[in-house]
C-alpha cells in the first residue's frame, strides 16, 4: 500500500483525481446538495467529500462503477419511498454510473437530512 499519496484537502481536490466525465457528475451531485442545503459546510471526512450541518449530514464518493451516497442514516429506507429502487445498505445508497443520476432523490434525501438535524439539534436546547 502506497501510504505516500495524501488525501485531498478539499472537495475540489478530491474530484480533480478522476476521469473528466466522472468529475462532471460529481460536481453535479456537489451542486445538488448545496442548493439543498446551502447552509451546510463542506469539508473533506474519511478522505470523501462530506456536508456538515450540526454535524455530520451527507458523504459522498465514486467509485469504479458507482456514486457512493452517505447519508449517515437508516431512517431515510423507510422513508423515502424512491431508495428501494438502487442498492443500499445501512446508511448508504449506490448510484450506478452507467445511469441518470437521481437528482430530485438526492435533493429529497439531504432536504430528509436537514430535518433530522434541526430536530436533532431543537431537542438537545
Amino acid at each position: 500500500m502506497d501510504n505516500s499519496k495524501k488525501p485531498p484537502a478539499t472537495i475540489d481536490d478530491y474530484i480533480r483525481t478522476f476521469p473528466t466525465d466522472v468529475q462532471r457528475v460529481l460536481e453535479a451531485v456537489r451542486q445538488t446538495i448545496k442548493e439543498a442545503a446551502p447552509q451546510a459546510q463542506e469539508t473533506i471526512k474519511y478522505g470523501m467529500p462530506a456536508f456538515l450541518l450540526n454535524g455530520n449530514l451527507v458523504y459522498f464518493a465514486a467509485y469504479k462503477n458507482h456514486i457512493g451516497f452517505y447519508p449517515t442514516t437508516s431512517g431515510m429506507e423507510t422513508s423515502i419511498e424512491d431508495v428501494s429502487k438502487y442498492k443500499t445498505g445501512k446508511g448508504t445508497l449506490q448510484f450506478p454510473l452507467d445511469q441518470p443520476m437521481p437528482f430530485p432523490l438526492i435533493r429529497k434525501i439531504v432536504g430528509f437530512r436537514v430535518n433530522e438535524t434541526l430536530e436533532k439539534k431543537a431537542k438537545k436546547k
